[in-house]
């Protein structure tokens, strides 16, 4: 019976460690508003105000909008995620793995209502933060790879209220859901050493994190500011506050993880007697706060896994930094119909010292470049398309006895399309 115990406990021990170590994917942050603001690479885009989509990232710029006003999207994202020059418990090589990454769709709503000249009011549901990886199932280090699937969806009300001609605030509150599916098995090599170590054997295919879909709900919140100096040239300030979200799987086991605040500041400036503008920002992601994941067992009598150790709740560390967006673009009034834009982002990774092979971070660039056509005098329609690409990053993770070390590079293409109409 002590052995048992050992065993189970050993198991959860595992289990834990590689969960907090792949949850991190759920900090990978998505820029799925619009896709408007993906062909400038969001440059701008908490002042802006070219379509309702705006509202997402600053809820004062509903103030200037004098009509009822919707934008409706969708954006994909294809990640290319390569994986090479593995080591395994010092063994090599490795099989490179050229492609762990894969195809999401991310669609978007938005919705603004101006009350009259001072007050307006919106709704609208998009993503923030997901990834996804898988592993083919006879990867080498299974217990590293395996599949990971995270995603969240962000239902906001928000209104705004005019001061002046020249300041406008916003606020709005956010109700997040979020759904994850981590899976990661014993490897050989982990069976072995698990017997070596500690006097117990792991068997090789033994479900260490076998998740699937679980889920759960958060409230935040959002507030703005937008100061306009003319009408070719204002200044806009957000601030999205992101609750701890937790997430609960079918045997009633919790997992709680921080999620960043985001301050946002940016500008735009129309080129007088030009169809040029300039346009700016820069985002603060406040991934510091990224201290440790609690995992909770409420209910492990269910589980196979953890039986043996209902009640205990456990805590793993993190080293988390602060992540940086810096972006600038440019749009081009081209005629009364035609609009093009470009943009170009540099975004700082949120890992530091813990980093993973199943969703890899790093320092990223941003190229990119939209169309905007009036349909109508009411009606447009909006593409935009990024490259984003990654450096390579020299990977190190540690679990029940074994070690692998590789060299990760994550790049990916973003595609957008949206329609927007106002009433």
């Amino acid at each position: 019976m002590k052995k048992t115990r050992l065993y189970q406990k050993t198991l959860l021990a595992v289990a834990v460690g590689l969960v907090t170590q792949q949850a991190s994917a759920a900090g990978f942050q998505l820029n799925a508003q619009s896709a408007t603001g993906l062909g400038r690479a969001f440059a701008g885009d908490a002042v802006i105000a070219d379509n309702a989509s705006s509202m997402a990232r600053n809820p004062a710029t509903m103030a200037l909008f004098d009509h009822t006003a919707m934008s409706l999207g969708v954006e994909t994202i294809k990640t290319l995620i390569d994986v090479n020059e593995a080591t395994y418990n010092g063994v090599a090589p490795v099989d490179d793995v050229d492609d762990v990454g894969s195809t999401s769709v991310a669609p978007n709503l938005h919705l603004i209502v101006p009350v009259n000249d001072k007050f307006a009011w919106g709704i609208n549901a998009y993503t923030n933060f997901g990834t996804k990886t898988e592993f083919a199932d006879d990867y080498i280090a299974s217990e590293y790879g395996g599949k990971t699937d995270l995603k969240s969806i962000n239902l906001g009300l928000a209104g705004s209220y005019r001061l002046n001609q020249e300041w406008s605030f916003g606020a709005g509150i956010d109700i997040l859901y979020g759904q994850g599916t981590m899976q990661r098995y014993a490897s050989n090599t982990l069976a072995q050493a698990s017997s070596a170590q500690l006097g117990t054997t792991i068997p090789a295919g033994t479900a260490l994190v076998d998740v699937d879909k679980a889920d759960g709900w958060a409230v935040g919140f959002n507030v703005g500011t937008v100061y306009e100096l003319d009408e070719n040239n204002r200044f806009g300030f957000a601030y999205h506050y992101s609750p701890k979200f937790s997430a609960k799987d079918d045997y009633g086991q919790e997992i709680t993880l921080p999620l960043p605040d985001i301050a946002e500041f940016s500008g735009f400036h129309k080129i007088k007697n030009t169809k040029f503008a300039v346009h700016y920002s820069v985002q603060w992601i406040g991934w510091d706060s990224f201290d440790n994941i609690d995992f909770d067992d409420l209910d492990a009598s269910q589980s196979p896994i953890v039986s043996a150790t209902s009640g205990s709740n456990y805590k793993k560390p993190y080293q988390w930094q602060d992540g940086w967006h810096y972006a600038i673009g440019g749009t081009y009034y081209m005629t009364k119909a035609v609009t093009l834009r470009a943009g170009y982002m540099y975004d700082t990774s949120a890992q530091d010292k813990l980093t993973s092979i199943s969703v890899p971070d790093s320092d990223r660039q941003w190229f990119s470049a939209g169309i905007g056509y009036k349909l109508s005098k009411q009606s447009t329609i909006d593409f935009g398309a990024t490259y984003l690409l990654g450096e390579k990053v020299d990977v190190t993770e540690n679990g029940a006895g074994t070690t692998l070390t590789a060299t990760t590079k994550a790049d990916a293409i973003l595609l957008g399309l949206q329609y927007s109409h106002t009433f």
